[in-house]
């Protein structure tokens, strides 16, 4: 029997218009031309492309922070209308994003026992303890120490900080995180690290992915499915280990052939070969 459907897209579009000027009249800018994909509780779909390609307008679309222009959302086979009907906080905790740049989004003058507690307190109504109780717990679960929950955001290194926003969006137990390149401002080491946990977490919690990535390699550890996007279209669609072994879209194979290898293993490959040539002969 097939898992539940999480999440389902239909037809997405998304276009932007733009206003004329002196030299230019106006036009319009098509940035999602009708995507559609499915993705299944437990599994990761990965969205990879270049940048413009749309994958960013695709996020937004999903995390409901932008109305697509035409086509349907659909969340746990929900419909999902923000334009028309608004959104509610049930519907808001259901999906969570991490972003490439997690300092960003961290209140610098915030603890981050605080950055962790605040979803809570936002979106339930547990007593102070609890939200601290639970905020530890998580702490833990991405695997930062007990003596970090009172210390700030500065104090962290980036593969830190990437694990806070982690734990941050788990908080409400959202059915699915968006991930928009949550690697690939990190050293090749900790790339490593927070792709593990990662996949650690989804195997614990059952948790569903979109990891957006500009890398078609590095989600080759993580991803079950690949869908690459040029252009706002969807030119290859599939399981990870089909795309791998026979991309059939001529993008595919030229971000195959631009692409270092990314994946653990390559990671792991690449750091020995560093060590190794910083040996004194």
């Amino acid at each position: 029997m097939s898992a539940p459907v999480v999440l389902e897209a239909r037809g997405l579009v998304r276009d932007y218009h733009i206003g004329g000027s002196l030299f230019s009249g106006a036009r319009t800018v098509h940035a999602v031309k009708g995507v559609s994909f499915s993705v299944e509780k437990g599994r990761t779909l990965a969205v990879v492309g270049e940048s413009g390609c749309g994958k960013s307008t695709l996020a937004r679309i999903i995390t409901m922070i932008d109305a697509p222009t035409a086509g349907e959302l659909l969340i746990e086979g929900n419909r999902v209308d923000i334009a028309r009907h608004g959104l509610s906080k049930e519907m808001r905790r259901k999906v969570q994003i991490v972003f490439q740049n997690p300092y960003g989004s961290l209140n610098p003058r915030q603890k981050i026992g605080d950055v962790l507690a605040e979803p809570l307190l936002l979106n339930t109504a547990l007593p102070a303890a609890e939200r601290r109780d639970r905020a530890m717990q998580m702490l833990l679960k991405v695997g930062l120490k007990p003596e970090h929950f009172n210390r700030y955001p500065h104090m962290f290194s980036g593969g830190q900080r990437q694990r806070i926003a982690i734990a941050r969006a788990l908080m409400v137990n959202p059915s699915l995180l968006v991930l928009d390149e949550p690697v690939s401002a990190l050293d090749l080491s900790v790339q490593a690290q927070i792709l593990n946990l990662l996949a650690d977490l989804q195997d614990e919690f059952a948790l569903t992915y979109v990891f957006i990535s500009h890398d078609l390699s590095v989600v080759r550890y993580i991803a079950d499915d690949v869908m690459v996007m040029y252009f706002g279209e969807v030119v290859e669609y599939g399981p990870r280990d089909e795309v791998f072994a026979n991309p059939q879209h001529d993008y595919t194979r030229t971000l195959f052939a631009a692409t270092p290898r990314a994946d653990v293993d390559s990671i792991r490959a690449r750091l020995a070969r560093k060590a190794a040539a910083a040996e004194p002969a």
